[in-house]
């Protein structure tokens, strides 16, 4: 894709609050169902809950790998879409710490970018289910955002 037509697709995505179109690009991000929702300057990240995101059939939980992966592209997708010049940013190291296990069921993810610069960003991410004071997974991570 051309920097030009995904410059358009994060604008279109931007002015209709609907970014399935650029969802549908990232094919983990499809294969795990993420969704997002913008309010405000605000974007709040959804992984509806699937049979196929199970990691322990037992309680049941959903995979950590499941979890981490949607908190990384919550971040990944949070940048491209704020950056002046969109396009996808590229993975540079993530952290992530577990704090409860991810029932089955919704689970949402916020992001606040701490710092970005001209080359990398440092994103803070948060996931949560039930209420979002008592998140399930926190994060860190750092994006390589200069012009490919």
């Amino acid at each position: 894709m051309s920097p030009a037509s995904l410059e358009q697709l994060v604008r279109e995505a931007r002015q209709n609050n609907d970014y399935s179109p650029l969802l549908e690009l990232i094919p983990y991000a499809r294969l795990i169902g993420i969704e997002c929702l913008r309010l405000g300057d605000d974007m709040v990240f959804r992984l509806p809950a699937s049979k196929d995101n199970i990691g322990n059939p037992t309680l049941p939980a959903i995979h950590g790998g499941v979890i981490a992966g949607f908190m990384e592209h919550a971040a990944m997708l949070h940048l491209l879409t704020f950056m002046s010049m969109p396009h996808l940013p590229k993975i540079i190291d993530f952290s992530i710490d577990y704090l409860r296990a991810g029932h089955f069921r919704d689970t949402y993810a916020q992001c606040q970018v701490w710092r970005q610069g001209r080359r990398v960003a440092n994103v803070a991410i948060t996931a949560w289910q039930s209420t979002q004071s008592e998140p399930i997974a926190t994060a860190r991570a750092h994006f390589k955002v200069d012009e490919p």
